[in-house]
């Protein structure tokens, strides 16, 4: 199970409140005698708690995922990642090694005798701000700690051995990596946790100080050098891909390899905040389709409800596929698959008409992320947003236009009757397509999506077609 912890802090004089930190834990039950616990299934109850619900999945993924990103970074060229580098002045990394031993308590230990998780950390946090401080001479502040693992539990009696030593510093930070092993008595020791912490040196204005940069161990220090620069551009990445806003020009943020579990996610989770979104506006119906706009933060956000006879299932493999878009959708010309990422992710080329006398076509390189339903309260996924490859840089013949978010809902209202919805952010290079439409002076949409839906019905017994 994954439980969602933020911490705030607030002051009474003022009633002010900010946020401390916010995590994600994942918790596991206890095996028993007759076997694995089966846990009961949480219900959500309103459309916050269910996009949450189905996020983490989403995270499920990402962990799951992780380790073979960092693999699959180290394994590739050192152009990613850059040679281990000699620098003058540089601090040897074993003068940064602490070692530390605790005896577990009865006050470390819950109800079944094992020791408090929150212990644990406190115990690793320490050794690994002495290992800091050895670099920098200062007091370091702790930023942010990667994929803390609890390998195994630890007891009343054990004696923990904690051991920490800087694995790289950057400009600004460091990370440093921390393992803790327990035993009792004459047995060995046993890995029970690892963590990776990032730390920076703050001045007296609040802003990162420089830091002295390190120099591997002989023995296994260039390993661990370059899986923090690994980490550290996971990071970099995944905040970069977060953090972009609809304000931001470009809007697209580069794919990789390494970046994609990330992309996706975010790609995934921006449309699912979208469909729990409540004051739209019906704009217009006709056919029975219907376009709804809402207009927040100065963005314009527009979707498109229609139900059609055709199974969910059926309707979410043939709408995965956009280069059969252009059968039913005017306003794609061409689509060509670029890359095939796994089964859930293709990056496509999508070039369509100009909108005006004279005036360029558009193209986008789009990241199609299609997800199945966790279970029967979420519905199947397809999620699109504009990324940039060198592969494919924009051309004399196009204007590169660029999609935030978009993609299509579709919810199993029974074995043969599918609600379709279709959500996008109405970025510039989008919105000339559907400004009349949302004035009222015309109804491409409304033709656009009853053609949709002859499509889907045409087509509802054909076998989904392979992307590779």
């Amino acid at each position: 199970m994954e439980v969602g912890i933020q911490v705030n802090c607030e002051d009474l004089y003022t009633a002010r409140q900010w946020k401390v930190c916010q995590a994600f834990a994942t918790f596991v039950a206890r095996r028993t005698e007759a076997g694995k616990v089966q846990l009961k299934q949480v219900s959500p109850h309103s459309q916050m708690e269910q996009m949450e619900y189905s996020l983490a999945a989403e995270r499920r993924r990402m962990r799951l995922i992780h380790a073979e990103i960092i693999t699959d970074l180290l394994s590739s060229s050192t152009a990613q990642l850059g040679e281990c580098q000699e620098y003058q002045g540089a601090v040897a990394a074993e003068r940064t090694r602490v070692e530390s031993v605790e005896l577990v308590l009865p006050p470390h230990a819950n109800h079944q005798v094992s020791t408090f998780g929150g212990q644990i950390m406190a115990w690793m946090e320490n050794v690994a701000t002495i290992a800091a401080s050895r670099l920098c001479n200062a007091h370091p502040t702790l930023r942010t700690i990667d994929m803390f693992h609890f390998r195994g539990p630890s007891h009343i009696g054990d004696r923990l051995v904690l051991k920490a030593i800087v694995n790289n510093a950057f400009k600004h930070s460091m990370e440093v990596g921390v393992c803790a092993e327990a035993y009792q008595g004459g047995e060995p020791l046993r890995h029970i946790n690892s963590a990776f912490m990032t730390f920076e040196v703050l001045d007296s204005d609040g802003k990162p100080r420089t830091l002295p940069r390190i120099r591997p161990e002989p023995v296994d220090g260039k390993r661990r050098y370059q899986e923090a620069v690994a980490r550290k551009k996971i990071r970099l990445d995944r905040k970069y891909i977060i953090s972009c806003k609809q304000t931001e020009v470009p809007l697209s943020v580069p794919w990789d390899p390494s970046n994609q579990i990330y992309l996706s996610y975010n790609n995934v989770s921006a449309l699912k905040l979208m469909d729990t979104r409540s004051n739209w506006v019906l704009a217009c119906e006709k056919n029975k389709v219907r376009l709804y706009t809402l207009e927040e933060n100065h963005m314009l956000c527009f979707k498109v409800e229609m139900h059609v006879n055709v199974a969910a299932e059926q309707t979410f493999h043939l709408l995965s596929d956009l280069r059969r878009r252009k059968e039913w959708d005017p306003h794609y010309d061409e689509c060509e698959v670029i890359h095939q990422a796994d089964e859930d992710d293709t990056l496509y080329r999508v070039a369509t008409p100009s909108v005006g006398k004279g005036a360029k076509g558009k193209d986008f390189i789009l990241l199609a992320s299609r997800r199945k339903p966790f279970d029967a309260r979420d519905p199947y996924l397809i999620a699109l947003r504009s990324v940039t490859m060198p592969t494919h840089p924009p051309t004399v013949d196009y204007t590169r236009g660029e999609v935030l978010c978009a993609g299509f809902t579709i919810w199993e209202e029974s074995s043969s009757v599918t609600k379709i919805t279709y959500y996008n952010q109405a970025t510039p290079g989008v919105l000339p397509y559907i400004s009349t439409d949302i004035a009222g002076l015309s109804s491409s949409f409304s033709s656009a999506f009853s053609a949709c839906s002859h499509f889907l019905e045409a087509n509802k017994d054909s076998l989904p077609a392979s992307v590779l």
